[in-house]
């Protein structure tokens, strides 16, 4: 009887179980696909749905007249590699772990495409990767190697392995994607295509269809191309991207041999592009090139031009070559349309075309990105879902490229996970793409790559509706604009009476979205490469770490660097006879030592003992809050656990400070100190607050022991090696 009435409950569930499953079969061949259309550098000033005024895109348009414009969609990190890696992860570059182009990818970590691929879609790549490591999360992907070329180019397969093929890049990468497309997806599953151009990157080589474009007709020159930086931080007049003095001769004003004219053009890298080239390609590529090149040549022969005009004449150059790489662009996403529609994809596809950031098209006389003003901040983003995107509507709502991810998974049905930083954009989407209530009311922008090849200098900020914030920490600089006062940033107001409740309020939201974002530069690898001494320093350092044979290493900043000078005596009578190498670099904060340790100063360096004090710059610089630096000392730690795992590590409390005991320095380091006494493990970490070898008896500092009441005078020297020496005995040394 029990089992008769069990047979009879069960039924309804199991008919509820059925339904489900149906219900969830048929939920899944309905999801919308996805194509995202991603180019590289492409300036939302190059695009006729954004007010263009020097090109028409008329396919990338279409998606406009046939869904949503976002007029304030911003990159995290204006650089090529690390804005694709916020993409794909949904988090700022400092949490990825991909800050600069020249890192590599962490492949493990989780990312959208692994997510949908788990939920059921198929998911493929094609073109522009620049993430060092392979792609992951991909059925199928084909990737260009690096920057890849425009002419000629190679693609790495599946199995590692590269095919070069004869044709257009831009034109390659579109026939690719149509191929997947038509011939080699499961038809039974929703999936997400990524199509990634190289173009329009530099340097700017065009399709041979659209060598003439523009012939006979000059494009507008830009108001600011002639900038000359004054109402700015100083900081910017030593960029190295500027047309006058940083346009290369072959490279990019495309003429071959050396430099003829080194006084106006830049000598290094030649046109990569045409020595790939076929015969064909080379003749129709001279045809265009040379009688221009001539002209030019025999003008300047002839003194008539100025130094100016030279400029002018590099910006047509630029401006042409650049806008016909993004015609080709255009006539891929054209293709791409058309085939959605022929194949009646199109009503359950959601379209984007986007690129990694935008790009400098003469203003301010530049070229390339990097920077956070508006040109390069600005980063495309149009988007077409029928029925569910309203057509023809522009968005001011502020977004950001780590809102893809999670938009991606919400457009699939797929849970977002908690760790993603971004937010999904299908709530604005919904709201006839206008910001809700509870939408973001700023974005936060990073950018790391110090010492870069173009010079622009690591700094960060915030940008609201209507004002930008900037902070560029080489001189504790910050720089506000009024955007709507001053749309093409050309003054600085952070000085400014009128703006100081502006500024005030901007600084509040700018550590607020630091804190929210989980930023600690503390803990985030840092160069001061572009400080001439601390490269050169670096590089020695490098050197005699490399073949030599170590068994005791100090790590820390200016303090440790003074065994070379105030310290130089009590160094050789102590640790002379010992192995000793000095790893102190003066100003270096915990950040800045992460970065050396990953990047040469342990190469072969296996020290028997590492005896470090690192953190009062990041008090001294910052007054960076104790259990941040705490954190960075910590990571320190795991670089040295990780690469020399038998290393035992003297970990010092950073010496006092400031003459009095309630000096907020002081203070600081105490807190400080508090964090890292919980480091101590007794067997490879070994801590020790040697305070008490400097302090008087009535915790002052003396002038005698610390001649700046922080750095150690001889005597103060003598009193670190006694109070450490017998801990360095116990260690073996």
């Amino acid at each position: 009887m029990q089992t008769h009435l069990s047979v009879i409950r069960s039924k309804p569930l199991l008919w509820l179980t059925t339904l489900i499953f149906c219900l969830s079969a048929l939920t899944a061949e309905q999801r919308p696909n996805i194509v995202f259309i991603f180019s590289d550098d492409h300036a939302v000033q190059a695009i006729g749905a954004y007010g263009s005024k020097i090109n028409q895109t008329p396919n990338i348009d279409r998606l406009a007249e046939e869904g949503t414009v976002f007029l304030n969609s911003f990159c995290a990190n204006s650089i090529c590699g690390p804005s694709r890696a916020n993409i794909l992860t949904g988090k700022h570059s400092h949490i990825n772990g991909f800050r600069r182009n020249g890192e590599r990818f962490d492949g493990t970590q989780t990312t959208f495409p692994k997510l949908l691929q788990q939920a059921g879609y198929q998911t493929a790549l094609v073109g522009k990767w620049h993430l060092s490591s392979n792609p992951t999360g991909f059925d199928f992907w084909e990737v260009l190697p690096g920057q890849g070329s425009y002419y000629n180019p190679a693609f790495i397969q599946m199995d590692g392995s590269r095919q070069q093929f004869t044709g257009y890049c831009t034109d390659l990468i579109t026939e690719k994607a149509l191929k997947w497309l038509k011939e080699d997806r499961d038809p039974s599953k929703p999936f997400v295509l990524m199509a990634q151009h190289k173009a329009p990157h530099r340097n700017w080589s065009p399709a041979l269809r659209h060598l003439s474009m523009f012939d006979g007709k000059d494009v507008p020159v830009p108001d600011t191309l002639f900038d000359d930086y004054s109402g700015r931080t100083p900081l910017l007049k030593e960029n190295e991207m500027t047309l006058d003095r940083h346009f290369h001769w072959g490279h990019d004003a495309k003429f071959r041999g050396p430099s003829q004219h080194p006084e106006h053009f830049a000598s290094r890298h030649r046109n990569g592009e045409y020595l790939r080239m076929n015969e064909e390609q080379k003749a129709a590529w001279d045809a265009q090139y040379e009688p221009e090149n001539q002209a030019l040549l025999a003008q300047l022969e002839a003194g008539e031009l100025s130094k100016e005009d030279v400029v002018r004449w590099k910006y047509q150059r630029y401006i042409k070559d650049y806008l016909r790489t993004v015609a080709a662009v255009d006539d891929g996403v054209g293709s791409i349309l058309d085939y959605l529609d022929e194949a009646g994809l199109a009503d359950n596809t959601v379209v984007i075309y986007s690129s990694d950031q935008g790009f400098y098209l003469g203003e301010h006389g530049w070229y390339d990105k990097r920077w956070m003003f508006e040109e390069s901040l600005k980063m495309p983003f149009l988007v077409r879902w029928p029925g569910v995107v309203k057509a023809g509507v522009k968005s001011e709502a502020l977004i950001q490229n780590i809102d893809y991810a999670p938009t991606f998974l919400e457009i699939a049905g797929t849970p977002v996970p908690a760790d993603i930083q971004g937010r999904s954009i299908l709530p604005v989407l919904r709201n006839d793409s206008q910001a809700t209530s509870d939408w973001r009311d700023a974005i936060y922008y990073a950018y790391y790559e110090n010492a870069s090849a173009h010079a622009v200098p690591i700094h960060d900020g915030v940008r609201s509706q209507n004002h930008k914030l900037m902070y560029f920490p080489r001189g504790r600089q910050w720089q506000l604009f009024d955007l709507v006062a001053d749309p093409q940033e050309l003054r600085s107001v952070h000085d400014d009476p009128q703006y100081a409740r502006v500024f005030n309020v901007l600084k509040k939201r700018y550590e607020d979205l630091r804190t929210f974002y989980d930023v600690n530069t503390a803990v985030i690898p840092m160069t001061r490469g572009d400080e001439d001494w601390w490269r050169q320093r670096n590089q020695q350092v490098n050197q005699r770490v490399r073949g030599g044979d170590f068994d005791l290493a100090f790590i820390g900043d200016s303090i440790t660097q003074g065994w070379e000078n105030n310290g130089k005596s009590t160094w050789e009578k102590h640790y002379g006879d010992r192995k000793a190498v000095n790893l102190g670099f003066s100003g270096d904060r915990t950040e800045h030592v992460i970065w050396r340790l990953t990047r040469g100063n342990l190469k072969s360096l296996r020290p028997k003992v590492a005896v470090m004090m690192i953190g009062t710059n990041n008090t001294g610089h910052h007054m960076q809050a104790p259990d941040e630096v705490a954190a960075g000392v910590e990571k320190i730690l795991e670089i040295l656990q990780e690469r020399t795992p038998d290393t035992k590590v003297l970990l010092l409390g950073i010496f006092p400070r400031g003459r009095e005991q309630f000096d907020p320095y002081r203070a600081n380091n105490t807190g400080i100190n508090q964090y890292l006494r919980r480091l101590h493990d007794g067997e490879r970490v070994h801590y020790m607050d040697i305070s008490d070898a400097f302090l008087e008896s009535d915790q002052t500092l003396s002038r005698d022991i610390m001649p700046d009441y922080l750095h150690l005078s001889r005597e103060g020297y003598v009193r670190w090696a006694e109070a450490i020496e017998p801990k360095l005995k116990e260690l073996g040394i």
